[in-house]
């Protein structure tokens, strides 16, 4: 008998060893996808019956939990789940009559609470809500209308002077206009505060918002593309409800504090931030705007114990000077993407044991990865029962042609392990695409098809990727015509467009390039100047202040007598990208862009020293 149980336990803990060294994941794994296939079977119940619990569902369902409950802290005010639920029942009283079922409402605010409330009172009405990015102008910002065809637009008080230029095409184009201020100083614009006030917070018919399908549209989430100007992601009650639990699935819970300084027009702060903390029921600290000398400050004030991120942030706030007690905080985790490993590395050596938790997926993406492990340098992790739940490939890649490589039978070719590929998502009923509204070519765009067998067709994330042998999937590029700086994505066939306004371009090539100590590239144009002109600094900064955000504005310029192209006469920019902005290596004249000067000025071998070495910020 003695023998038999030692043989047993011997059997026991020989097994336990060989997992800890041919699996060392195994359990964690496995919890992982417990999680994710619990939460999947959710969805799937809703999918096929009535009893579909949307995002405004559960914040109702929390409201009634626990009313007296922070929900949202911002500058200092609390706003419990009671507070924002009755608020948000005064804008649904207020418009009950004014929209319809179905409709679109644009909403173009700033990080507010009432931000929250206009969002889900038009929710609460059976309206789609169209996120404005607040650095857009007025061109694009027209485009964005069109796109979704929203008819009443909701501004902060403190954006309406943003509208001042398109104000009549607005209301040539009979769409109402709200502003979140008590007066009235703009004609045409009506004030909406005192009658929000003045309504009713009796709660509309849940039957009203109640929805048959998960795949009705609930948002439109702008994003830049390959195509210039900005598009439209539809974003569904089933894309919601899956960025909601990704604090849930890292471990979250209602005990939780989260920080969230991202701007909530972005999918990250409003999809996974709002909805997450609205499925676990926490409490969000919510940010106007990002401060990296108030945020461990903030962190301390407030018991913080998760905070969003991208990962410019992160680098802000390694940036900042030492001060003591950096590890006095009680932050556990960070929920983000983008985090780069020097500086994931320093993060942690200088503020503490955090775990920071990667998140990889674009808004209107059909694929997502989540670093559970919390490998340093991983966006993700994959193993065999992922693949089956996520059909994803990774592809060979032309840079120079910039499109996927394909074999004699026109079929795309998977890499080795290890090696970089173009990250495709298979579309399916599993996970489907919901594209662009406005356009379905837009859509087409981003859909690759028969890419291993005839018929087939997946989603190509314009992202280059590497799987290695344990299975982390990190992330290498961005391919084609956009990239990311400050945190955005810039699309340079858009700003190609703004410098051609300009008299002396004759034809303008953008590409991103890297800068030392900097995530993403910063933009530089490749220029060629008409032959009866000179290249003018002045007129040049004058115009790109005006028309583009700071994220987009080039911040190189290379004078060129003619630009590279491809048979198809797309540009080539591989070169360029490659060859950067030194100087001393590249004989076509260079200027950057200089905020003191108010000019691009000549980029001279010192000024190229001071922003490689960090003197200069950029």
């Amino acid at each position: 008998m003695l023998s038999w149980i030692a043989a047993l336990l011997t059997g026991i803990l020989t097994a336990h060893l060989a997992q800890r060294l041919c699996f060392p994941y195994f359990w964690k794994d496995a919890l992982y996808l417990m999680k994710v296939i619990r939460y999947g079977a959710r969805l799937e119940i809703y999918k096929r019956t009535s009893l579909i619990v949307t995002i405004v569902d559960r914040f109702v369902q929390q409201a009634q939990r626990f009313p007296e409950k922070p929900f949202v802290i911002f500058e200092g005010v609390t706003y419990t789940y009671g507070d924002l639920e009755a608020r948000s029942n005064r804008v649904a009283r207020l418009f009950q009559d004014t929209v319809k079922k179905g409709d679109t409402v644009a909403l173009l605010m700033n990080n507010e609470p009432d931000f929250i409330s206009v969002w889900f009172g038009f929710c609460k009405l059976g309206c789609a809500l169209a996120f404005l990015n607040t650095n857009i102008k007025s061109r694009s910002l027209l485009h964005c209308f069109n796109c979704c065809g929203a008819k009443q637009l909701v501004v902060g008080a403190d954006l309406l002077d943003n509208l001042e230029d398109i104000l009549p095409s607005l209301q040539e184009d009979n769409i109402t206009v709200w502003s979140l201020g008590h007066g009235n100083s703009h004609p045409g614009v009506h004030s909406l505060l005192d009658k929000i006030e003045k309504s009713s917070q009796e709660p509309i018919a849940a039957k009203r918002r109640s929805i048959s399908c998960l795949k009705t549209p609930t948002l439109y989430i702008f994003t830049s593309g390959t195509t210039g100007l900005p598009k439209a992601a539809v974003i569904t009650h089933l894309q919601s409800l899956k960025a909601a639990g990704g604090f849930w699935a890292y471990g979250g819970t209602e005990k939780d504090v989260i920080y969230t300084p991202l701007p909530l027009y972005h999918s990250a702060a409003s999809l996974v931030g709002i909805g997450g903390t609205i499925e676990l029921g926490a409490t969000c600290i919510l940010k106007k705007k990002f401060s990296a000398s108030q945020f461990w400050n903030d962190c301390r004030k407030y018991n913080v114990t998760i905070f969003q991120y991208i990962g410019e942030l992160c680098r802000y706030l390694c940036n900042q000077p030492m001060g003591e007690n950096e590890k006095d905080h009680k932050v556990h985790m960070g929920v983000g993407n983008g985090l780069r490993q020097d500086v994931w590395r320093e993060f942690l050596q200088r503020f503490g044991e955090i775990r920071m938790c990667e998140i990889y997926g674009s808004t209107e993406g059909n694929l997502c990865f989540m670093n559970h492990i919390g490998k340093i340098g991983a966006v993700g992790r994959s193993n065999f029962f992922y693949k089956l739940i996520f059909k994803y490939d990774l592809v060979k890649y032309d840079l120079l042609r910039d499109e996927p490589v394909r074999d004699h039978n026109g079929f795309c070719q998977r890499v080795q392990k290890g090696e970089t590929g173009l990250l495709l998502s298979k579309i399916c009923s599993q996970s489907p695409f919901f594209g662009y509204a406005g356009s379905k070519q837009l859509t087409e765009k981003k859909i690759l098809r028969d890419v291993f067998v005839k018929g087939d067709a997946y989603f190509n994330t314009g992202d280059l990727m590497a799987e290695d042998e344990n299975n982390f999937i990190s992330f290498k590029d961005r391919v084609g015509d956009t990239f990311r700086w400050k945190g955005e994505n810039v699309a340079t066939t858009e700003v190609t467009e703004i410098l051609g306004l300009v008299d002396f371009i004759q034809e303008a090539s953008v590409y991103g390039v890297q800068v030392p100590g900097n995530e993403g590239r910063a933009g530089m144009a490749a220029v060629i100047v008409r032959p009866e002109c000179t290249f003018d600094g002045k007129k040049l900064f004058d115009l790109v202040v005006r028309e583009l955000p700071s994220y987009a504005r080039p911040l190189f310029i290379r004078l060129q007598e003619s630009i590279e192209t491809t048979s198809t006469f797309k540009h080539q920019k591989f070169g360029l990208v490659e060859s950067g902005f030194n100087p001393s290596t590249i004989s076509d004249p260079l200027y950057f862009l200089d905020y003191t000067e108010k000019s691009y000025i000549p980029l001279t071998s010192s000024i190229y020293a001071s922003i490689s070495n960090g003197q200069k910020k950029v």
